[in-house]
This record gives C-alpha cells, sequence and structure tokens, in this order.
C-alpha cells in the first residue's frame, strides 16, 4: 500500500486514487529562459522516479509537466539577446530535451505550453471576476482578490495578517490589497501581447498552471507536484484561483522535492556555484548525477559536491562489477529483496532504503557467482528490474566501466594498449608488460586480470 507525504496535511497519507486505478499527476515545469539547472535537474529526475513507480505498481498514470513559455524573465532575456521571445523558447525546449534524454528521463504525456493556454485562461479570470475573486482596476490589468478566498494559506501554512505585515503596493500597481496578485497584466511597449476582454497584455505566472492543470487533468486530480521553493506563493495561488473558479477541491495530495545545495551552501548566482545540467554532464557520466539525484529521498535537500560525486560513481561501479560477466538470463528469485524493496518504495518514495536492497542483492549476487552462476545471473536479472524504477543499470556493465564523461581516454586505444602487453605477456616479455601497465595507469586506466582475462576501468 502506497503512502506519500502530502505537503497539505503535513503528514503521510495512504494513496488513493480518485478514479479506480487511474493516477492523474501535474509537475510544475521549466519557465525555458535559460539551460536547465541542477535544481530542475533534481526535480525532473524525483517525479520520474515517482512516474516510474507508480506504473511499476500496476498504476494507469497521466503524467502532465507543464513548460512556462511565457513571462518576465523569457522576454528580458530574449531582448538582451536581440531575437524574439519564441526563438529563445524553442531553442531552450530542444536543450532541456536534450538534457533529460541524457539523464534517463521518461517523456511526460502530455507536455502543455502556456501561450496555447490563452483562451482557457481568459476564460478562469473572467469567471473569478465574475464570482467577485478578481477585479479589473480599467489599466489593462487584472487582479485576484487574495482576502476573498478563505482557505488562503491552507497549503504553506502562511496566515494573511502575518504576510500582510511589510506588504506594500509598489508604485504603478492599482491593487486593492498588497497581498492581491496579477493574473492578467497589461501590454507595456515591446512586450508580446495577446487580446483579452480586458485589453492587449499576457498572463500571470500563477494563472498558468491552474488552466493547464485543470484544462489536461480536470477540475479535480490526484497529485501536484514541484519543487518545495513552489509552495508559496506560486502554489498557494494556484489552490486559490482554482478552487475559486471550479469550486472544487484542487489537488487531493501535494508533493514537493528539496533544493541542490553546492558544497553545503544553498545553489545561486551570486555566490558563484550555479551549475546547469550541461556543465555537469560535460564532467560526470549522466548515471554518476542521476545516482545522485535518487540515492536521497525526493524531500530532503542533496549536497553537490566532488565528493558526493564520487561516492555516486563508487556506488554504481560496485553494483555494475557486481552484473559484469554474467550471462543473460530472465530474472528469478530474489523474492525477499523485492518485498523490501517495494515496502521502501510504498513509504514515500523511500530511496535511500531501496538503495540499500540494492547492495544487499550485489552482496548475495556475488557470493552465488561462487557456487551456482545461473543463479547469480537470474538475482543480476531482478536487480537491474529493480533498479530500473529507479532509472539506473540500465547499460552494459564494461559500457559503463570504460565510460568517461570527459573524454579523456580513447577505449580504442585503451584496448589495444591491453592486447599488446597480453601478447608481452605470453612472450614472458616481462618489462614490455610492466611499461605497458605503467603507460595505461598513467592514462587513468585500471587493469583487473582475472581468470576470464584482463577487463578495464577508469581510476575515481
Amino acid at each position: 500500500m502506497l503512502n506519500i507525504y502530502n505537503t497539505l496535511s503535513k503528514r503521510k497519507e495512504v494513496f488513493q486514487p480518485l478514479d479506480g486505478n487511474k493516477v492523474r499527476m501535474y509537475v510544475c515545469g521549466m519557465t525555458v529562459y535559460d539551460f536547465c539547472h541542477l535544481g530542475h535537474g533534481r526535480s525532473m529526475v524525483a517525479f520520474d522516479l515517482v512516474t516510474r513507480w507508480l506504473r511499476f505498481s500496476g498504476y494507469e498514470l497521466t503524467y502532465v509537466r507543464n513548460i512556462t513559455d511565457i513571462d518576465d524573465k523569457i522576454i528580458n532575456r530574449a531582448r538582451d539577446n536581440g531575437e524574439p521571445f519564441d526563438a529563445l523558447t524553442a531553442r531552450m525546449i530542444a536543450a532541456m530535451h536534450e538534457d533529460e534524454a541524457r539523464l534517463n528521463i521518461l517523456k511526460p504525456d502530455l507536455e502543455p505550453r502556456a501561450t496555447d493556454h490563452i483562451p482557457g485562461m481568459h476564460a478562469m479570470i473572467q469567471t473569478l471576476i465574475d464570482k467577485g475573486y478578481a477585479y479589473a482596476p480599467g489599466n489593462g490589468d487584472v487582479y485576484y482578490r487574495v482576502g476573498k478566498f478563505v482557505g488562503y494559506g491552507k497549503l504553506s501554512r502562511n496566515r494573511i495578517e502575518d504576510l500582510r505585515i511589510g506588504a506594500r503596493i509598489e508604485v504603478g500597481e492599482a491593487k486593492q490589497d498588497p497581498l492581491d496578485f496579477v493574473l492578467w497584466k497589461g501590454v507595456k511597449p515591446g512586450e508580446p501581447s495577446w487580446e483579452s476582454p480586458w485589453g492587449p497584455g499576457r498572463p500571470g505566472w500563477h494563472i498558468e498552471c491552474s488552466v493547464m492543470s485543470t484544462c489536461c487533468l480536470g477540475d479535480t486530480f490526484d497529485i501536484h507536484g514541484g519543487g518545495n521553493d513552489l509552495e508559496f506563493p506560486h502554489h498557494e495561488n494556484e489552490i486559490a484561483q482554482s478552487e475559486a473558479a471550479t469550486g472544487k477541491p484542487y489537488a487531493n495530495a501535494w508533493m514537493h522535492c528539496g533544493m541542490i545545495r553546492i558544497n553545503g551552501e544553498k545553489m545561486s548566482k551570486s555566490l558563484n556555484n550555479f551549475f546547469t545540467l550541461r556543465d555537469v554532464l560535460a564532467k560526470y557520466h549522466p548515471e554518476v548525477v542521476r545516482y545522485l539525484l535518487v540515492a536521497s529521498h525526493y524531500r530532503s535537500a542533496i549536497n553537490y559536491s566532488e565528493d558526493s560525486l564520487r561516492e555516486s560513481k563508487g556506488a554504481l561501479e560496485r553494483f555494475y562489477h557486481a552484473l559484469k560477466g554474467l550471462p543473460k538470463v530472465p530474472a528469478g528469485g530474489g523474492e525477499a529483496f523485492v518485498e523490501r524493496f517495494s515496502a521502501a518504495m510504498n513509504d514515500d518514495f523511500g530511496t535511500p532504503e531501496a538503495c540499500a536492497v540494492l547492495f544487499d542483492m550485489v552482496r548475495e549476487i556475488n557470493r552465488l557467482r561462487e557456487t551456482d552462476i545461473h543463479a547469480a545471473a537470474a538475482l543480476a536479472a531482478r536487480l537491474r528490474e529493480l533498479a530500473g524504477v529507479l532509472g539506473v543499470l540500465q547499460l552494459e556493465a564494461d559500457d559503463f566501466l570504460k565510460a568517461d564523461a570527459a573524454g579523456r581516454v580513447d577505449a580504442a586505444q585503451v584496448d589495444a594498449l591491453i592486447q599488446a602487453r597480453l601478447t608481452a605477456r605470453a612472450n614472458k616479455d616481462w618489462a614490455e608488460s610492466d611499461r605497458l601497465r605503467d603507460q595505461l595507469t598513467a592514462m587513468g586506466v585500471v587493469l583487473e586480470d582475472g581468470k576470464g582475462g584482463t577487463t578495464w576501468r577508469l581510476a575515481d
């Protein structure tokens, strides 16, 4: 039985889909004005993990993750670049999909874009105006009336009276209350705009997700997710808009993943510790990065450092060494491991405990190698099956162990040097054999001589 920590109730709850075995999940996606950074990668991988486990468990999942392709950051970046905003967003969306593919992230079932849902936003905004939850002051803007929504703050546990302390209305705003937020922004010179009942303009950020989620999944759906930095005000405002407009509960369960910290500090451009996924994947194998992101619980903060990446790489090497050289057979045995793994994942997607189970499987595989190679191979196939839920261990062992994201070595050259060393050893030319080993060591190659011959991997 799956239990999920619900940010709305602040406790773990037994997961009960609204419609039999069907699950509808919406996750806030990228604002596509720049390349994805590590924090985006953390959220993408976290909800990819949720997707994989729900489907592995037999649920029929519809996974929606939106793209915000119009907002202030996009407009400003496009202006700085001297390019149309939609040219910038098209380029960044393509780059995002490339990064996702490298991290073995499954595509969402639906990936709505904000600019495709402008009419739906007009309809929801008009509904909110008609119900008294929004107002148009006549300057082209439309604002949400926060004080009218009785449940405001129920997700973040913020109280309206506390939020009002220090809040103020900025110059140029026509708000009735400092807490009110914009639903529609009147056009400014040089900005992209769309016609609306209130004049030309563009949507506010919060209304985009309310419209895209309910359009794709209905007024009420099972899971809404995102990074914990979105809990307030974005998700709080989504609830206020959606529930005021529909008169129904918005999402049954809210899930929020933790942030990335760099060497113990918050990732920030001002601290010069801000990395894009492309920066990281240029230095480290994608599976090393993914394992780092899944080995910690999705709600916890992840510390990104050279040491943590080395630990991730070392863990994967242990797994792949256990898989190396075993015959390909169907998965078999390991029922107790499957039961423990499932218990961990059903406890709010407990990946640290699930990874511990996989390491126990490695120890059993290595023990079985000495007595029953077929049983070892069947359990190794089971290991790959369970690890697939985490999105790892799907490569050939040698492909991972010989891989080097930084491109330090030429695999063909290494294989040629190893063959030359084997020839020298066969000729009892020990000096040449030692010279070739030293050359390979200097290249960062670790040789492993065994009964089945010589294999190699890259040093840490």
